[in-house]
Formats: C-alpha cells, structure tokens, sequence
C-alpha cells in the first residue's frame, strides 16, 4: 500500500498511484485537512467492503472510479476540492460561494434598512405575583396613612379664610348653593360690604341680559337670606369659565370703581377661585380676600361618601389644570379665545 499525504489544498507528495486505483478525500476530525492518497489495492478485503458500502450511501465516488468532493457539515464554508488521479483540483468558485454570498447581501441590506425603523430590545417585566404585592403594599399604605392625607387634601383645595372692609361680596353662583348667600349676608351684617354680587347665566338671546330663570333661583335664596342690596350680574360661559368669568367680574368692578372684593365659595373650590380671581384682579389695583364656606363634607370627612370623593377628586384636577395651564393665560393679560358653552 502506498501512502501520501499533504496539507490542502497543496499538491500530494510521493510515489505514484497506479491509474487503476481509487483515491478518498479524508478531513482530519481536528481540523487540519490532508490529504491523503490511498491505494484500495493495499487495504484487507473487509476494509474494502465497508468502503465501498459506505460509498454506495455517501456517493464519494463517480462510477468512473473518479472521486468527487466529500466534506462534513461543520465545515461547510471551508473550501473543497474534486481530487482525480491527475491531482486536486478546486470547485468553481462561483457555483460554491455565489448563493450565500447573495443570502448574506440580502440579509445585510435588511438589517441596514430595518434598523433606521425598528430596533430589538431587552426589558424586565414585572410578574404578576409582584404587582399584586406592590398593589396590597400601597393599599395598605394608605390604610396604615389614611388620619394624615386625608384631612391634608381636603385642606389643600380649601383657600384661607381672610376677610376685611372691601368694596363688595362676591358670590360665586356657578351651582347654586344657598349656604353660599347665607354667609354673604352674614358678611354684609357684620359691615364688611355693603354690596352683593351675584354672577348669574347671561341669556342666548342677550348676553347683555340674566337668564329668566338663573335671575329668579338667585333673587329667591337671597330674599331666603335676607340679602339686603343684591346686584345680578350676567355672565357668558366661555370656556375656560372660571378665567373668563373672573374677565368679566373685572370689567364690572373697574367700570363701577371698585376696589376691593370678597369672594364667597365652596369650600374645595376655593382655593381655585381664589387664584383666578388674583390673577386676574389684583394687576388691575384689586384687592381680594377668600371666604370659604364649608357644606356637608369637611377636609376630615369627606371620605365618608362617595358624593365626597367624587367632589374632592373633580376639584382636585381642576385645581391642577388651572393652576398648570390655565393661569399662565390670565398672566397674559388676555383672556383666550373660546367657545361658549350651551346652557
């Protein structure tokens, strides 16, 4: 038996092989490809047995007696070479490296153009189990809390109570409220005013004009009150509301030359109303003071309904809304451009 070999892809080295013989192309499992050039003549017989049984299903050879290329699928973008008994010889090139080459492209531009829209990410998500914890840990929270923030929220929409001589009682008649026109006329007994103004919805057909009916409810809870001197002042719903309406209560205390107010309102809307109407009356020499009358929910009770929640909640948005977004316009000095709401 004749025996040569050499590294791949150089040329085999040794004696010759008869032309009658049959070669293998054999890779070496560490890697390293040799060549190795085997006379079958040399080989037992059962080794020639399993060879060719072996090449019956892996087809290394052409019936010529010719070997073909045989390679493992680990190697799959090594170079091969067709080995024939002239001597090795290489693939064409072109037909073994043209469609990955065309895979590789396509897929390269894909991910060029993919990652101008798209991009892949690694991020955490919470179980379930976790967010159940965290929702019990903030319950109780707010159990264990409940004597601090409560009374503090409540506080927090209430405006501080200063009174003083002023020039009118300012009766804030968005929803009519009676304990709003029992307190303005316990204000004009104590001398405070001598004057009650009641904002009241304008007419469609006249904004210059109160509303029938708003006009009658109003008069009605202040003759209830004992109101002395009560003057109804038409206004137009112009969203945002309460800036615009504060607008108009402007217009009216300049043009009467008044100097001083004293804004009655609802508890947790009073601090709202008494940052709108400073905003917008003390740049024009105003001077405000807040009355905040409390009804049947107080800062410490409040929780105890629904109808308290709801209220406390609603006037809490409001407050922050006007205080982030609405206000800013009243520093403008001008009142924006709105629709006007239907009654």
């Amino acid at each position: 038996m004749t025996i040569s070999s050499a590294p791949f892809p150089m040329k085999t080295a040794g004696s010759q092989i008869p032309d009658d013989s049959a070669a293998k192309v054999c890779r070496d499992i560490s890697g390293c490809d040799l060549l190795f050039m085997m006379a079958r003549e040399g080989f037992p017989s059962w080794f020639r047995s399993d060879m060719e049984l072996r090449g019956s299903r892996a087809s290394p050879c052409n019936p010529a007696g010719r070997m073909i290329k045989y390679g493992p699928r680990s190697f799959p973008t090594l170079p091969e070479a067709t080995v024939t008994d002239s001597g090795p010889q290489p693939q064409n090139a072109g037909e073994q490296h043209s469609p990955p080459l065309t895979t590789r492209t396509s897929i390269g531009q894909a991910s060029r153009w993919r990652r101008h829209f798209v991009y892949r990410t690694e991020c955490l998500k919470t179980t379930w189990k976790c967010r159940l914890a965290i929702l019990i840990f903030v319950i109780l929270l707010a159990s264990l809390t409940r004597g601090f923030w409560i009374p503090s929220l409540g506080r927090s929409l209430t405006c501080t109570e200063e009174v003083g001589p002023s020039d009118a009682i300012l009766v804030e008649n968005f929803d009519p409220n009676y304990l709003l026109f029992e307190r303005a006329a316990a204000l004009e007994k104590a001398g405070l005013s001598a004057r009650v103004l009641v904002p009241t919805e304008a007419s469609r057909l006249d904004p210059e004009v109160a509303n029938t009916v708003s006009q009658g409810i109003a008069e009605l809870m202040a003759r209830v009150a004992r109101v002395q001197n009560l003057k109804i002042i038409p206004r137009r719903d112009i969203e945002p509301i309460s800036l615009n309406v504060a607008y108009q209560i402007r217009d009216f205390l300049t043009k009467e030359s008044l100097r001083s107010v004293i804004v009655v309102a609802p508890a947790f809307r009073s601090r709202r109303s008494s940052l709108v109407y400073r905003a917008v009356l003390r740049p024009a020499g105003i001077q405000v003071y807040c009355m905040p009358v409390l009804g049947g929910h107080t800062p410490e009770n409040w929780t105890a309904t629904w109808h308290g929640i709801e209220d406390v909640t609603e006037q809490f948005i409001k407050l922050q809304f006007y205080r982030f977004y609405v206000l800013p316009l009243a520093r403008g000095g001008v009142a924006a451009p709105a629709r006007i709401t239907e009654p």
